[in-house]
């Protein structure tokens, strides 16, 4: 009998110490609301992933998109880091986290983007979306849209801040598309993402994100939490010439979904590529369109008169994702100025609501795929006549857009060249027929520009005129 009680605990212990063992082999099974990604940041390879294009509620992520279209609006001029922000009763009463501005107070821009970054102030998150869209549903708007241009089929946005509302929805590779196009597209303007504290009236504010200084290489981004969407953080780290954006989702605790972040950096920065950056936006191919997740319809700009023969441009926000992506690179070696340009006249401009007028009446974001990414690229060159002509066609050009068809191409193109007047008058018009996919766009591009200054300058001087485009190496 004794020996059989002492059989019996051995094969009790032998069986825990197996599934002891077991436990430590085999990870536990993640969270039903987790998903998670991380990205190489310099070619756009995926490293890991799990359920990256399963919807998800985002949370304060979604400050990500207030700030890119603040950054947006800050690059056009459109308003200053010194500008005054009007706190509305409205943006008062945001539950917190706040920063507790009373109505019919200000804060400047830039207070505004240091409160969203560390306390992610529900308040001021609002505040600059009124401020920036004219109403935070406007604002909203102009982030849907937005997010289909960087290539974020799958996310949509309801409010400026992510407090809950069921219809705001993203998912892990959309915010990694985000993540990236932040650090690529504004890189004067990125640095925010690491701060860590900032001093407002009689407070020090701290950030949220635990990660910064405590983990070798991490820069940022931003941390989210609802209850209905758990834990939420997208990290950008770079070390050695190493580079990764990870996303975490539905993380069980602040402190899990930390360490889950840790585990990802520890793991595949290491195994991130150390070479040139590529056209990394465009590398991270957007999820497919499935009938369990479709993707939320596009909300167009409120129309006006003068942007009539815009419309084609807007409608390739709703082309596939791939074929749109954003360029990388928008600032010559030099730091000569942008070589991407967005701004309206000042005509557009409506003195109800100035920069909703502007920014919301601004093309969609467009650029050119990486080599890898073009499988069978058909070049047709055009003029006016629709003749071939295609000796201009190399070298330096600047594209105006993209639309679904050639007669659309061709449209942008005619405008273009009546409203550029001298400044396109002896380059020349031709579009760029190309297929991924299964899908086609025609790019609509202007060549015989001798050098990159030459495209740069005639792209700045479109950009007065209300025309947006960028200059590349064909």
């Amino acid at each position: 009998m004794q020996f059989h009680v002492i059989s019996t605990r051995i094969a009790g212990i032998a069986a825990a110490t197996l599934i002891a063992l077991t436990a430590v082999a085999a990870p536990a099974k993640a969270d039903p609301k987790f998903a998670g990604i991380v990205v190489d940041a310099r070619t756009g390879k995926v490293l890991y992933s799990e359920d990256p294009d399963t919807l998800r509620y985002p949370a304060s992520l979604t400050k990500m998109m207030t700030l890119y279209l603040t950054f947006e609006a800050l690059e056009a001029k459109r308003i200053k880091l010194d500008s005054r922000v009007p706190v509305s009763s409205n943006a008062a009463s945001e539950p917190p986290s706040k920063l507790g501005v009373r109505a019919g107070g200000s804060v400047t821009v830039e207070q505004a983007i240091l409160a969203l970054v560390t306390r992610s102030a529900n308040d001021m998150a609002t505040a600059l979306g009124e401020f920036i869209g004219g109403s935070e549903p406007r604002f909203a708007q102009m982030m849907t849209n937005k997010a289909r241009a960087l290539g974020m089929t799958r996310t949509t946005y309801r409010n400026a801040n992510g407090l809950p509302n069921t219809a705001q929805m993203t998912t892990a590779r959309d915010q990694a598309r985000l993540g990236m196009a932040l650090r690529q597209h504004f890189p004067q303007y990125y640095g925010y993402f690491s701060t860590r504290s900032f001093s407002f009236g009689k407070q020090v504010i701290g950030n949220h994100n635990r990660l910064l200084g405590n983990v070798r290489g991490v820069d940022g981004i931003k941390t989210g939490y609802t209850r209905a969407a758990g834990f939420n953080l997208v990290t950008s780290a770079q070390a050695d010439g190493h580079s990764i954006v990870a996303v975490v989702l539905g993380g069980r605790s602040g402190a899990s979904r930390d360490q889950t972040m840790r585990n990802l950096v520890a793991t595949y920065m290491p195994k991130s590529s150390s070479g040139p950056v590529q056209q990394v936006v465009a590398a991270i191919r957007p999820a497919p369109v499935t009938e369990d997740a479709q993707p939320a319809p596009i909300v167009k700009p409120i129309a006006t008169p003068s942007l009539a023969k815009a419309t084609a441009s807007q409608e390739t926000a709703s082309l596939p994702p791939a074929a749109i992506p954003v360029p990388d690179n928008r600032y010559s070696a030099e730091g000569a100025g942008s070589a991407y340009a967005s701004q309206q006249s000042a005509a557009q401009i409506k003195a109800s609501a100035p920069i909703a007028a502007a920014l919301a009446q601004t093309r969609p974001l467009q650029a050119t795929l990486p080599k890898s990414e073009v499988p069978n690229v058909d070049r047709t060159t055009t003029a006016s006549t629709s003749r071939a002509k295609d000796e201009n066609s190399t070298g330096w050009v600047i594209q105006i857009g993209a639309a679904p068809d050639k007669d659309k191409a061709l449209s942008l193109l005619a405008d273009a060249k009546d409203r550029g007047g001298n400044v396109l008058r002896a380059a020349t018009p031709f579009t760029i027929a190309l297929n991924t996919n299964g899908s086609q766009i025609y790019r609509a591009r202007f060549g015989g520009f001798g050098d990159q200054k030459a495209a740069v300058d005639a792209c700045n001087s479109l950009k007065k005129k209300g025309i947006n485009c960028w200059a590349s190496l064909q």
